[in-house]
Formats: structure tokens, C-alpha cells, sequence
């Protein structure tokens, strides 16, 4: 049957420590389910992933032609990245991530979805802080190519715009902070965001300051556990 929890990574880090374990659910099947822990606050569970695989499909669905160069804010367990690489219109994405402990799990091919990314030629993994890369468009988000232009930018790293990981990331949910990401943006490019709270009108007002087009995407999916239903917000915002 295999062990009911396990550890599989832990190491320290500047925002807390960071563990990566595996749970068996014996109520659910037997169900085996990954957890990441930054400190005190669970970030991500294999259990629920619908909604950053809707990240994926709802924000490149409203992008036009093909040879998108996309980047992903926020790696996490992979799912939102390997969602977007459905999307043969791909040309390359580059996933942002801050914690080099999590680009580690899938380069050793500790996740499920480690082996599935290494083998996608398109994808790179790149270690550095989304938001301070997003506040600098002279540098931009491609540590090889300062100033390089993307169709679209899909970020999962905050709990949502007013639930923030980290007080300093409040600066890039501004109209400010959105219109320096906008100016990495291709025209027609696309933003788009996951948030586990319901669509935040003060948000939506400054999304619309900076891109010509707003819509929000309440997702719902099932938590087994507690036999309900959540639901989640994706934003998809288009220049």
C-alpha cells in the first residue's frame, strides 16, 4: 500500500521553509496527493488543479495567430505550465519561479509533472522574482534577451490580489504595476490571473485602466474531502 505520508523535500528558505511531502488518501481511493508548504501556509495540493489548468486555457484562448512566447508567473506543481503546453501555438514558456527548491522538484522529476516539462523542448524553467521582472520591462522576464516582448503573461503566485504571499507584491496589482507588465506585452497581448477570492471590482477597474479588454471566469470544482463545491477567479485581461 505504500506509506500514508512522506516527506519527500524540505529545505530553508528567505520566505519560510519549504517542504514538499506526499499524502495518502485512504477515504479517496487510495489516492496518493503532493503537497507544497512555505512555512505555516499550504501553496498547492495535487488534489485541486482545475483551476490553474483553467488559467491556462481560458487566458490563451483569447490570443490570436501563432508562435506565442508566453510566460508563466509561479510554477508550483506544473499544472498551469503543462496546460498552456496543450497549446501547439506555443512557440516558447519561460516559468517564472522565486524558489529554486521548486524548480529543483521538477528538474529531478520529483512531481508528476516534473518529466512532462523536461521533455517539452519549449519550456524553460527561469529562477528569479516575478514581480520584481514585471516592474522592470527594460529587463523583463528572459534572463537571456533584456526587454524581450511576450503574447501573454499567466501568473498563479498570490492567493489573490488583496490576499497577498508577500506585502511587496501589492505595488504590481496597481495601475502602475499593470501597465509595466502591459509594456512587456506584444499588442493584442493577454494577462491573465488566478484568484481564490470572487472577482474584486476595485481589480477589475484597474485592469481596465491599462487593457482594452477585462473578463473575469469564476471556475468551480469539487473538494472530495468535503464533499462541496469551491469556486475560484481567473481574470483575462487583453491589450
Amino acid at each position: 500500500m505504500g506509506k500514508l505520508f512522506e516527506e519527500i523535500d524540505f529545505r530553508e528558505t528567505p520566505l519560510g521553509d519549504l517542504i514538499l511531502q506526499r499524502r495518502k488518501y485512504l477515504q479517496l481511493d487510495g489516492l496518493d496527493v503532493y503537497e507544497v508548504k512555505l512555512g505555516d501556509a499550504f501553496l498547492m495540493s495535487s488534489m485541486f488543479h482545475e483551476v490553474e489548468e483553467a488559467l491556462s486555457r481560458l487566458g490563451l484562448a483569447a490570443l490570436d495567430g501563432e508562435g506565442w512566447d508566453v510566460v508563466v508567473g509561479g510554477l508550483g506543481l506544473g499544472y498551469t505550465a503543462v496546460a498552456a503546453l496543450d497549446f501547439p501555438q506555443i512557440k516558447e514558456l519561460l516559468v517564472v519561479d522565486a524558489l529554486a527548491g521548486v524548480i529543483d522538484w521538477h528538474e529531478r522529476e520529483l512531481v508528476p509533472l516534473g518529466k512532462t516539462m523536461n521533455d517539452d523542448t519549449r519550456c524553460r524553467y527561469v529562477l528569479g522574482d516575478f514581480f520584481k521582472l514585471a516592474a522592470a520591462p527594460g529587463k523583463g522576464f528572459d534572463p537571456d534577451q533584456a526587454g524581450r516582448k511576450f503574447h501573454a503573461v499567466l501568473l498563479d503566485i498570490d492567493h489573490s490580489p488583496r490576499n497577498l504571499l508577500a506585502s511587496q507584491n501589492a505595488t504590481f496589482y496597481t495601475e502602475e504595476g499593470l501597465g509595466k507588465l502591459a509594456e512587456q506585452l506584444h499588442p493584442g497581448g493577454v494577462f491573465a490571473l488566478w484568484s481564490d477570492d470572487a472577482p474584486d471590482d476595485g481589480f477589475i477597474a484597474d485592469l481596465g485602466k491599462v487593457f482594452r479588454e477585462v473578463g473575469t471566469h469564476v471556475v468551480k470544482f469539487p473538494n472530495p474531502l468535503l464533499e462541496t463545491v469551491s469556486e475560484s477567479t481567473v481574470y483575462v485581461a487583453k491589450l
